[in-house]
Order: C-alpha cells, then sequence, then structure tokens
C-alpha cells in the first residue's frame, strides 16, 4: 500500500517537474477572454494569455490582477471545472496560507483560515475571522459559508484584513465569490455527476432573456451522497447528506438608460446525519463507553439527524451617472436548522439544537475619479442580526430527543440563547498616483457595533448582556511599477473584529463579562513579476501581523446543565504572526500549465495566561497558554499543479494532476503536557492535547476531461479522483473538559465520472 501512495505521489511530482526552479511558485489564473480581445499569436509566448487581462474587483472597482497592489488569487470557473471542484473546500491549496476545513456539527458549516487566522465556532451569535462574500453579500456565520461552485464566474482569495471595503470581521481576509450573471441569451447548461459511496448530483442552469434589456436564470441542483463513515453498531454507510438548491436570478437593464438592477431569491434545502468519531482515552469520564474505535472512519453513535433550511435574497443596482457611479447591494439571508448530536458518546451524551437565524445587510458606494490621477470609492454599510437558539440535552437518555414530540419534558433545564448583532459603517478608499511610477494607496473605515445576548438555562436566565464597540481601522500602501511587467508594494492595515459575549457560558458571571474586540496591524511588502514574454507570472509577499486581544475560545467544566462552558476571551498578549508566500503560473508551451503555491508561516502567543476555574475556596485558578499552538496555522502549506490541453479530431481533451501539501496544525486550544515550573499560574501547558493535531496531508488529485460536440451543443465527459493517496487524519478535532474528546475525518480516497452539456 505504501508503495502504492509513493508512485501515485511521485507521478503528480514528475508532472511538474519543470517548476522546481522556481523558489516559491504558485496559483495563478487563466486569462479573463471577456476582459479584453483576443490578439493574433506572433509566437509563442504570446500564444499564452497575458495575466494582466485578468480583472479583479478586490478593491471594489475594476483593474487588472497584476496590477492590484495586495495579496489576491483570482480562480477562474475553468480551474474549478478542470479540478472537478463541489465546493469552496476545493480552494484549500489554489491560494498561498488558505486553509479551508468543513465543520459537521453544523449546516454548511466551515473553519476557513487565512494566514494562522480563523475562528472555528460555529456559533451564529460569534462572527468569523475570515469573510465570505457572495454577489457582494456578506455571510455573516461559519455557517453557510462552505457555498457550492458550480455556477461560479470567479472567486477572488485576498489575504490579510480587508476591513476598509468589506468590513469589521474580515481580519484574516476574505473569499469573494461572484456567481455568472444572467447571460440575456437562450441557454442551458447541464451536468449529472457519480462517485464513490453512492455519491450523485443533478444540476441545471437555464438562462432566458431578450438580449439587451432582460434576462433571467433559473437554476437547480440535486446532491446526495450515503456518507464515507462506517457505523459500527449496524455495519452501515452513514454521514450521508441531501442538498437541493434552487432559485432565479433577474437582470434588468433599461434600453438607452445607465442603470442596471439585478434581484436574485434562492433557498437550500439539506439534510444530513451528523457523525463523530471517538477520541476519548483513558482518563476522561466517558472513557470505556466511548473508546476510539480502529479508524477514524467508524463512527458508534446512536441515530441522529439534522436539516437545514436557507433562503435569501440580493438586490444589486448600479447607476452610472459619469462622473460617478453608484451601487446599491441589500441582501437578506435567514436560516431555520433543526440538529440531533451524539458526540461520539454512545448515546449517553446527546443533544437535540434547534436555531433560527435572520441577517439583513445595506451597503450603499460611490465611485469614480476625481482626475486621471485620483480615484475613490466612499460609501457606507448597516448590518442586522438576530438569533435564537435553544438546545436540549440528555445524559444518559439515550437518542430519545430524536423522536421526541416535547423536547422540553424529555430534556429539562435545557440552554436558551437570543443574540443580536446591530452594525454599521462609513468607509473610503482612495488612490493617488502622486508621481510618476509611483501611486499612493489610502482609506480607512469606522465601524460602531452592538452586541445583545441573553441566555440562560430553563427557568433561570442569566442577566442580559449588551455591549457595544467602536473602531476606526486605516490602511495606507504605496506602490511603485518601474515598467508594465514589474510593481512593488508595501502597506500597513489595522484588522479589526468586535467583541461580544460567551454564548455557551454557563454561569452568570461569564455568560454577561464581554469579550473585548481584537485588532490586528499587518504589515506586508511584495511584488508581481510578468516575466518571459508573459509567459512566467509571480506574485511575492512577505507579510509580518501583531495580533492584539486575540479572541480565543475554552471549553472547562462548570456545575451547569451541560456540565461544561465554552468562554470566549481575549489572549492578554495576543499573538505573533509572520511568514512569506508565492503563486506563480508558467506557460512553457501553447496548451500547458503549471500553477503552484507557497507559504510558510510562524506564528506564537504572547502571555497567554486565563482564569479557567474556581477552587473549593472561592480563589480563582490560572492557567498558562503561551507555550500552546495557534489553531489552523499550519507551518508551512504548498501546491504544484499541471494542466495539459491537447486539440482533438473531436474537440480538445484536458489533463490535471496536482500535490497539495498541507503540514500539521492544531484544531483546538486544549489542555496537552504540563510543565512544574514555577510561575504566577497554576497549570503551564506545553502545547495543545495531541489527539487535535492533523496529521501532514500530501493531497494528490487528477482528472481527464474530454470536451467535444453533442447534436451541435458543448458537452463534457470527465472522470477525476481526489486524496489518491488516501491520506487519513481529522479535519476537526475536539477535546470537552476532561469529560470525552471527538473528531471528524478528511474525505478518503475518492472518484466519480462528470457528463455536461452547455448550449
Amino acid at each position: 500500500m505504501q508503495s502504492r501512495h509513493l508512485k501515485l505521489l511521485v507521478a503528480a511530482a514528475l508532472v511538474s517537474t519543470s517548476l522546481i526552479g522556481l523558489s516559491a511558485p504558485a496559483f495563478a489564473q487563466d486569462a479573463a477572454a471577456q476582459a479584453q480581445p483576443s490578439k493574433p499569436a506572433t509566437d509563442t509566448a504570446s500564444a499564452n494569455s497575458d495575466a494582466n487581462a485578468i480583472i479583479v474587483t478586490a478593491r471594489r472597482r475594476k483593474e487588472s490582477l497584476q496590477t492590484t497592489p495586495v495579496a489576491i488569487t483570482a480562480i477562474t470557473a475553468s480551474s474549478l471545472d478542470s479540478r472537478a471542484s463541489t465546493n469552496i473546500g476545493d480552494l484549500q491549496g489554489a491560494a498561498p496560507g488558505l486553509l479551508i476545513t468543513q465543520q459537521n456539527s453544523g449546516a454548511q458549516a466551515a473553519n476557513l483560515s487565512i494566514r494562522g487566522l480563523t475562528y472555528a465556532d460555529i456559533e451564529k451569535s460569534q462572527t468569523p475571522t475570515v469573510g465570505v462574500v457572495v454577489d457582494g453579500v456578506m455571510i455573516g456565520t461559519n455557517t453557510g459559508q462552505l457555498q457550492d461552485v458550480f455556477d461560479i464566474a470567479q472567486i477572488e482569495v485576498l489575504r490579510g484584513p480587508q476591513g476598509t471595503l468589506f468590513g469589521a470581521n474580515t481580519i484574516g481576509g476574505v473569499i469573494s465569490i461572484e456567481r455568472t450573471k444572467p447571460t440575456m441569451q437562450t441557454g442551458a447548461k447541464l451536468e449529472f455527476s457519480y462517485g464513490q459511496w453512492n455519491t450523485w448530483s443533478g444540476k441545471g442552469i437555464v438562462n432566458l432573456g431578450n438580449g439587451s434589456s432582460w434576462g433571467l436564470k433559473l437554476w437547480y441542483y440535486h446532491n446526495q451522497t450515503d456518507g464515507y463513515y462506517i457505523n459500527t453498531n449496524t455495519n452501515t454507510r452513514t454521514g450521508g447528506s441531501q442538498d437541493d438548491s434552487y432559485g432565479g436570478s433577474l437582470l434588468f437593464k433599461p434600453l438607452g438608460s445607465n442603470f442596471d438592477a439585478q434581484f436574485t431569491l434562492e433557498n437550500l434545502d439539506q439534510s444530513f446525519v451528523p457523525v463523530n468519531v471517538s477520541l476519548t482515552q483513558k482518563g476522561e469520564a466517558f472513557y470505556g463507553v466511548a473508546t476510539p474505535p480502529a479508524n477514524l472512519y467508524q463512527v458508534s453513535d446512536l441515530p441522529t439527524y439534522a436539516t437545514y433550511h436557507a433562503p435569501a435574497a440580493t438586490l444589486r443596482m448600479n447607476y452610472d451617472a459619469g462622473a460617478v457611479k453608484l451601487t446599491s447591494i441589500t441582501g437578506w439571508r435567514h436560516s431555520t436548522e433543526w440538529q440531533t448530536q451524539d458526540f461520539a458518546t454512545a448515546g449517553l451524551y446527546y443533544v437535540l439544537r434547534q436555531q433560527n437565524y435572520t441577517q439583513w445587510s445595506q451597503e450603499l458606494r460611490a465611485s469614480g475619479k476625481i482626475s486621471p490621477t485620483f480615484d475613490y470609492v466612499v460609501g457606507g454599510f448597516y448590518f442586522n442580526s438576530h438569533y435564537n437558539f435553544v438546545q436540549y440535552t440528555t445524559i444518559g437518555g439515550g437518542d430519545a430527543l430524536l423522536t421526541s414530540t416535547n423536547p422540553a419534558a424529555t430534556a429539562p433545564g435545557y440552554q436558551i440563547e437570543y443574540a443580536a448583532t446591530h452594525s454599521y459603517a462609513g468607509f473610503g478608499d482612495f488612490n493617488w498616483a502622486f508621481a510618476d511610477k509611483f501611486r499612493l494607496s489610502f482609506g480607512g473605515r469606522w465601524t460602531h457595533d452592538e452586541k445583545i445576548l441573553d441566555n440562560g438555562f430553563q427557568g433561570a436566565p442569566f442577566p442580559n448582556g449588551d455591549a457595544n464597540f467602536s473602531k476606526f481601522t486605516p490602511k495606507i500602501g504605496i506602490d511603485y511599477r518601474p515598467d508594465s511587467n514589474t510593481m512593488f508594494y508595501a502597506s500597513f492595515t489595522r484588522g479589526y473584529r468586535s467583541g461580544g459575549f460567551s454564548p455557551r457560558a454557563g454561569d452568570a458571571v461569564r455568560a454577561t463579562t464581554p469579550f473585548q474586540p481584537e485588532t490586528l496591524d499587518s504589515y506586508e511588502i511584495g511584488t508581481k513579476l510578468d516575466l518571459a514574454r508573459h509567459m512566467l507570472q509571480l506574485n511575492l509577499a512577505a507579510f509580518y501581523s501583531d495580533y492584539k486581544n486575540m479572541q480565543q475560545n475554552l471549553t472547562i467544566p462548570c456545575g451547569c446543565a451541560t456540565g461544561n462552558q465554552t468562554i470566549t476571551g481575549n489572549v492578554p498578549g495576543g499573538a505573533l504572526i509572520k511568514g512569506i508566500e508565492a503563486d506563480a503560473t508558467w506557460r512553457p508551451i501553447e496548451g500547458l500549465k503549471f500553477t503552484a503555491t507557497a507559504a510558510y508561516t510562524d506564528s506564537h502567543f504572547r502571555n497567554y495566561v486565563v482564569s479557567t476555574g474556581v477552587t473549593t475556596t472561592g480563589a480563582l485558578t490560572y492557567s498558562d497558554y503561551s507555550a500552546n499552538n495557534l489553531i489552523y496555522a499550519p507551518k508551512f502549506s504548498g501546491s504544484i499543479n499541471g494542466e495539459y490541453t491537447l486539440p482533438t479530431s473531436f474537440g480538445k481533451m484536458v489533463f490535471t494532476t496536482g500535490l497539495r501539501h498541507i503540514s500539521p496544525y492544531d484544531e483546538q486550544i486544549s489542555n496537552g503536557p504540563t510543565s512544574a515550573a514555577s510561575t504566577a499560574a497554576d497549570t503551564i501547558y506545553l502545547g495543545n492535547d495531541p489527539r487535535v493535531r492533523t496529521l501532514t496531508q500530501n493531497l494528490v488529485d487528477a482528472s481527464i476531461t474530454a470536451n467535444f460536440k453533442l447534436s451541435g451543443a458543448d458537452a463534457y465527459f470527465r472522470i477525476y479522483g481526489r486524496n489518491l493517496a488516501d491520506i487519513q487524519t481529522t479535519t476537526a478535532a475536539f477535546t470537552v473538559a476532561g469529560l470525552w474528546s471527538f473528531a471528524s475525518a478528511i474525505e478518503p480516497r475518492t472518484y466519480g465520472a462528470t457528463l455536461g452539456v452547455k448550449f
């Protein structure tokens, strides 16, 4: 088995041998053909696409990728298709320092990390560290971020704080997703896939319109799978899911006007089986009942079930008045969840979570040029969310909550929570070409947040928590372009994430004590190079981030109904994070493309000493986590990919293969080995619990696509494989206050086939 894995790795490496000469390769993109007309090829180099043709909107204005003075990677629809991508989780490795893992404790939930910055929590009163923006609308929670990529025009990954233009809770970066617009022409795209574990999907998009003033796009996607886990109680597949996503988008452009409006209405219905693998060990209270299985894909959970219903609406309007362009983006999202879960405890600790969440946002922007050397984007933003949550918990009650018609009677003393957020901001972003070949970029955002939390237990609510936070976050940068193929830049940016309250606090003191906002001062230098007559694009960046008042979760015991509580607090000394990144594309000959990424990150806490308990005499006890690793922050990650397009008599063949490497990283701040050294803290930890650390991941992916004509339509047939070396490790792992521990696993080796047609 090891020999076969080695052969697969060697094969992927051989395909990408020519990249060895690059000190820091990276993932780049196909040229956007719609951005500029193609020119006749006069030699091999000009036959390859110029990366300057890739148009991005990372700074709320259209500009070329290679002249945008920020660390950004653009990923086109063709790149996603050739890699057989299913959701944004497949972007892992597509941009330097980007880590995306699935969190199976919530619907469509993702743990996103950029440059070692993350906040892995599914509670909807908590805010993400990395923002996901879909058609200009920010998703306010980790739940809902794991978006499907079937109908994508382009994805832009921005690394580092992006608060000036995207808001307070983008301290780590932004993944901006633009879906295709209605074409205003009659056409369709249909696709069917089948793969391992009886996984299949049927997806369709239909476009209608009059070709000039209106267009309607309708879509329907269905995905389902039996899951890749085995339940040892029944010896059957488990962890399955079924998704149905559907909606419509109407684009209206009145003839003779400079106005356009697009209204989108959509819905997602999802049902799935939440599963957890036991990591419980001797010394934990549930050991013996929740004994670890033979491997990460065996579970002994009692039956569980979950449903997720998520409608959304977006209205985007633009008016070009010549000197100024006005933009309005209105977004509404709602979700309802019903989920039972057995945390790998054979039913001894079983919960039912019922949740309702609603967010509404409004952004107004004005952009334009004051002179040929000075342009601007200014605007205002409002965000409002409400969240209702009830958790019923049984200890020793089996799966009675799964079929209970009266959960309150089955599990009295249930946990309750109401949370709300009210936020508004004003922002401005400016470019000034103050001298030949030099440009100054500067701006800032002022944000005000109000956080409200009412929580507690049945019959024993805690006092209300209500706190306000305000912050101004500036940004300034300078870039120098000695010629059209070279740019150097340097910048300073301050990121901000608002404070709040601990939603899973188990006592009144911790529930009503707010944690404070965190800030990140990020210093960055970089260069973007277009070399070898446009055959090679190489982008490099180095950053230094001073993380202050960093927010972290700790799970500790409590004498409450749930037996444990998770509290959010600020790391007194914060953290330091620094690193270097690179991404590159090389097109040595027509039809052959190599892409790669590389990121090295060094991070550590400073003075992470917090109160974690109370003695029998009422004195506080303190724990020192300064030596623990930051979570979801691998030291090194990188990817090497090759793509070859071969013209044929019937169309063309596209061959892709790639290797994604991710060094080990931790998934929870937890209690690992301790030290006996003298200190002000009662306990000094030398690291996190070893069980929450992943193994090294060398993920080999490959696909072969045949493009051909079918009754006059463009058709394609693709076979694909992911994780061909069958690397097995955790994607999320958690220890619960000395009671038990559990995890979920990455997708093992999988393969399948896709048939699609476009007309």
